[in-house]
């Protein structure tokens, strides 16, 4: 099993990550309703999976799937 701290420590970046994500994810349906700089756009979308792949990662450490 992993040292609680380190264990703590990788909670703690997944929430942060997941903070991100959802400040992302209403930053994105606020530029999705009006017009403009499409790219920015773009790149706030590339951010946001990327994230979600990370969270994925770090979830996967942190909650491995045991198969009895």
């Amino acid at each position: 099993m992993e040292d609680s701290g380190v264990e703590s420590a990788l909670r703690a970046r997944l929430e942060a990550l997941q903070a991100e994500h959802r400040a992302l994810d209403e930053e994105i349906a606020q530029r999705a309703e009006t017009p403009g700089d499409e790219l920015a756009l773009r790149r706030l979308k590339k951010r946001k999976l990327m994230l979600k792949d990370e969270i994925a990662r770090l979830g996967d450490s942190l909650y491995p799937d045991i198969i009895a």
